[in-house]
């Protein structure tokens, strides 16, 4: 462990009442709840927490009367730099954002993409004041949405927010409600889609259903046809899980995908030239609502947006 200044170094017993059964990076979660299991298991890796003064793996089981003594690193200086980009704010306090984000924006930095996302947006927005827990790419964000779907995004200001925020989506207490225009209609009014994802064997960019045990992860989507047009239809979709791409494959595997969508739609509304052609500025797929427990007040907050122009075109044009 690296020397560090008194305000950084956080010593901890372990309550006697504490049985020998819980893993060292499972108790610091729960005693620190501002910190995510991930980043207590990234200081451990980095030899930043010792036990009884030794430096023990995040399986090591604790015990009463342990002592532990956590030294945290200062945030790291964020890449991501601030741009003075328009976005919809549809809520926000001292710990959250609720953006409307447009489609065509990419959500935050990555390989190939430097600037012009909504993290450049709302680090200028926020004075660069975000979460530190997603990295120098990533501060403040807790889900994402793909680059050409539009909708409700919510970002932490702070450690705290994005710990709690984590937690609801992992225990499913966080909702996320799609609509999507599709080419064509699954077999059933309504259902549950449950399929393992991961990268598609050959075109590594993609995504795709695999077999289980064939390395991809649950998958899990409920939809509703709300709407049927001659070749069309309007659907309603709600996540219990969020895989890279999940709406998108999930209703091309059943073969019904997304209108717009230049990926796994090989349908006629699959190109961009379509897309064009109906005004819309992506694909058809927009998150129109979002539930989720204040992590700071703990009261309920629902929103919802309305899809953007296109999409609402399209529907009138389909009708």
């Amino acid at each position: 462990m690296d020397e560090a200044d008194d305000d950084s170094l956080i010593e901890l017993t372990v309550p006697i009442d504490v049985g020998a059964k819980n893993r060292l990076d499972q108790y610091l979660t729960e005693a620190m709840p501002e910190l995510s299991r991930a980043r207590v298991q990234k200081l451990i890796e980095g030899q930043d927490v010792l036990v009884n003064g030794v430096a023990e793996k995040a399986s090591f089981r604790v015990k009463g009367g342990d002592k532990i003594s956590l030294c945290l690193p200062p945030p790291e200086v964020m890449d991501a730099q601030p741009e003075n980009i328009p976005i919809k704010i549809v809520f926000e306090d001292e710990h959250i954002i609720v953006i409307d984000k447009a489609a065509g924006m990419v959500t935050h930095p990555g390989a190939g993409v430097t600037g012009g996302t909504l993290v450049n947006a709302v680090l200028f927005h926020c004075a660069g004041s975000l979460s530190s827990i997603g990295g120098v790419i990533r501060p403040g964000i807790v889900h994402r949405l793909d680059k050409d779907t539009s909708g409700l995004i919510v970002v932490a200001k702070t450690d705290l927010a994005h710990n709690g925020l984590s937690r609801q989506l992992k225990v499913k207490t966080a909702r996320r409600s799609y609509l999507a225009i599709c080419e064509g209609f699954p077999k059933q009014e309504s259902g549950t889609i449950e399929t393992y994802i991961g990268r598609h064997p050959v075109r590594r960019k993609e995504m795709a259903v695999l077999k289980e045990g064939s390395g991809g992860r649950l998958a899990v989507t409920h939809y509703k046809i709300l709407k049927r047009f001659s070749k069309f239809s309007l659907v309603g979709l709600e996540l219990e899980t969020g895989r890279t791409h999940q709406i998108r494959v999930h209703m091309a595997h059943l073969g019904a995908p997304v209108a717009g969508d230049l990926v796994y739609n090989t349908k006629p509304s699959g190109n961009m030239q379509w897309r064009h052609k109906q005004g819309l500025e992506g694909h058809a797929l927009h998150a129109y609502k979002l539930a989720l427990i204040h992590p700071a007040t703990g009261l309920l907050l629902e929103f919802e947006a309305a899809p953007p122009e296109g999409f609402e075109q399209l529907l009138n044009k389909l009708n």
